[in-house]
């Protein structure tokens, strides 16, 4: 089984980890939401595995004013599980559906919480935007780059709120890290370092079986090519295939990347990428990823933003598994996820400020997803994770898997979205659709 540890405690330890965060977050985010809290959303669940286990409890374990009027899953199974986690939490039994199109259309849904493996993000959320209906987006938003220009114009088009699943945009430990890099804390930034240190172990590939009972596998393949059923390229190893995924930098290292993205400040994508990877450790591995990938990115004004990724190691680097450095003309701050920062100044590296006890380990859940619902009442368009901002993240995730897959190096022009002389590389922009699963025109 593919070892992905940490999110399997944090998954477990959700509970735990919204009793700590509702007390801080109430504090942080009342004064914001309260003028439009009093109004009920009613919210369509789609997706009912992994990262949508803590998104349910939050929203029950802090009696947000929400209504979950439907569960939908491919896996009845899923639906089950999603709705034992609502214990009491509303008088009204949702309703359970495997078509998404179902929640969409239905008048009395608001907005919807997305969290399906990444090839359906994208047809979801427009569709749903189509129909009048807000989203938040689990990371990333896109599976190709093509698709975050569509989201971003179905957002537009219709006005739609959109939040993808970057919770440390809202937390407060990166509130206070933003103030001090404003304030010039470390001087001008030049670079910003991303990894992803944990380790993974050996997948070796199964023969194709038939799909569980009740599951409409055809529907879970979607856009994706016909395929016969596999465990591996099912529930949570589905991260593994191209078909679906973004491997592991568009898994964990997406986080990573979004916050190098934030802490830089960019507002474009960038010029040059060059990426390599390849089998460091797990050899005679299922996936259709490398097991270790390095990414370097120039943007137009010559700053660079790297992404590292390592699967032999449990100590992480700086002592973060997933984590940040930006290093700036007068010194540099080590930044986590996990809900810590460090800063260190001058020739010596003198410590300098940190996080502070009274916020350490806060990730931004309850917040951010205060945030999406705030906007959803109050039409505010301008999250923090919204389209524009997700796409120059995602687009971190692309370029660099096209890169790797084609010439190592590439350039990119801004102007015409294009790469220069490399038309294998453009021609990964996009994909193909299963005949029938077409991206919705915006």
């Amino acid at each position: 089984m593919l070892d992905h540890t940490n999110r399997r405690e944090f998954l477990q330890d959700s509970t735990g980890i919204v009793a700590a965060t509702t007390t801080t977050a109430a504090l942080s985010a009342a004064p914001a939401f309260a003028s439009s809290a009093s109004e009920t959303i009613n919210l369509g669940i789609i997706g009912c595995g992994g990262i949508m286990s803590h998104h349910v409890q939050g929203l029950v374990g802090r009696k947000e004013n929400v209504s979950l009027n439907f569960l939908c899953d491919v896996d009845p199974r899923q639906i089950e599980r999603m709705r034992g986690f609502m214990g009491s939490f509303q008088k009204a039994e949702p309703t359970r559906t495997k078509k998404y199109e179902d929640v969409i259309a239905n008048k009395n849904v608001d907005a919807v919480i997305i969290a399906t493996p990444h090839h359906w993000h994208a047809p979801i959320a427009i569709a749903a935007m189509r129909e009048g209906k807000d989203v938040y987006i689990e990371k990333p938003i896109s599976h190709v780059y093509n698709e975050g220009h569509a989201i971003i114009e179905a957002a537009k088009k219709y006005g739609r709120v959109v939040q993808q699943g970057s919770q440390m945009r809202n937390s407060e430990v990166t509130n206070r890290a933003r103030k001090l890099i404003d304030d010039g804390a470390i001087g001008e930034i030049k670079v910003a370092r991303a990894w992803t240190a944990e380790t993974r172990n050996l997948v070796k590939p199964v023969p194709d079986s038939t799909p569980p009972s009740g599951v409409d596998y055809d529907r879970w393949l979607g856009p994706a090519p016909k395929h016969a059923f596999n465990r591996y390229r099912f529930h949570g190893t589905w991260r593994m295939f191209q078909d679906y995924a973004n491997g592991e930098i568009g898994d964990d290292g997406i986080h990573d990347l979004d916050m190098a993205c934030w802490g830089l400040g960019v507002k474009t994508v960038p010029q040059e990428i060059t990426a390599r990877g390849g089998r460091m450790l797990l050899h005679g591995h299922a996936s259709d990823y490398p097991d270790n990938m390095n990414v370097t990115y120039e943007y137009p004004d010559g700053r660079l933003l790297i992404y590292e990724n390592y699967p032999f190691t449990a100590y992480g680097l700086h002592g973060f598994d997933n984590g940040n450095a930006f290093y700036g003309t007068d010194g540099y701050m080590i930044f986590s996820r996990r809900g810590a920062f460090s800063v260190f100044l001058g020739p010596k590296g003198k410590p300098g400020p940190t996080e502070g006890r009274d916020v350490r380990g806060q990730r931004g859940y309850a917040e951010h997803m205060a945030e999406f619902l705030n906007a959803v009442r109050t039409r505010n368009l301008k999250t923090r994770a919204n389209a524009e901002t997700a796409h120059l993240s995602c687009a971190l995730v692309h370029f660099g898997e096209i890169a790797y897959r084609t010439n190592g190096r590439i350039q990119f022009d801004d102007k015409t979205q294009s790469f220069v002389d490399c038309d294998a590389a453009n021609g990964l922009l996009g994909k193909t659709y299963r005949d029938g699963y077409g991206l919705p025109k915006v």
